[in-house]
């Protein structure tokens, strides 16, 4: 007689498990269209800096989430059961399986962003296989500078997830909430489609 095991959502990141609470729109990102981005510059997974007012011309999707989950790590007490919290591996999945869409689209430039260190996101993009670059940013000040939503779990501050666009400097759009973040790539990739640059 073999030994049951464990779910497959237990362990395996990249896929979501079923029944997750569905986040909400709050109105906590509705201020952030049209700001400019602010003078922060974070590093990145491939060795880089990246100034985030100086992205350059054409647009850029930065993908902001919580924590991305690392096998043989638990993640926070009761992960699951905070809205929008699960999935982050599931959404770079995502972004990896659209990115050259996404480039043919007109974007020229695609980072998440979280608040782990380097090293940690850095297993994250060679595990998951990521044609782009994670930026950290451990002290949210991204957060602090746009006033982003964050949320509290395991004792620690992390983002809420939400997408920019990010067009001359400025946010041109923001996705916010988002459910399922394992389908938001094609969410972005037909907001692109739908609305080409001026």
């Amino acid at each position: 007689m073999t030994e049951p095991t464990a779910p497959a959502a237990a362990t395996d990141f990249t896929q979501l498990p079923d029944g997750l609470p569905v986040p909400v729109d709050d109105g906590a990102a509705k201020h952030v269209p049209g700001r400019p981005m602010p003078p922060l510059v974070l590093p990145g997974t491939d060795g880089s800096t990246v100034s985030l007012h100086e992205l350059g011309p054409g647009r850029t999707v930065v993908y902001i989430y919580p924590l991305t989950g690392r096998p043989g790590v638990a993640l926070p007490e009761g992960w699951d059961e905070i809205p929008g919290a699960r999935g982050c591996s599931t959404e770079a999945c995502d972004f990896r399986d659209h990115y050259a869409e996404l480039l043919d689209a007109g974007v020229t430039a695609v980072f998440g962003l979280s608040s782990q260190s380097v090293d940690y996101q850095r297993e994250a993009v060679q595990r998951l296989g990521l044609p782009y670059a994670m930026l950290s940013d451990p002290a949210l000040e991204l957060a602090a500078a746009l006033g982003l939503p964050t949320f509290t779990a395991g004792r620690v501050t992390l983002y809420r997830r939400l997408t920019l666009i990010i067009a001359g400097g400025r946010i041109e759009h923001v996705f916010y909430p988002i459910f399922p973040p394992n389908r938001h790539a094609g969410e972005v990739l037909g907001w692109l489609r739908g609305h080409p640059p001026k």
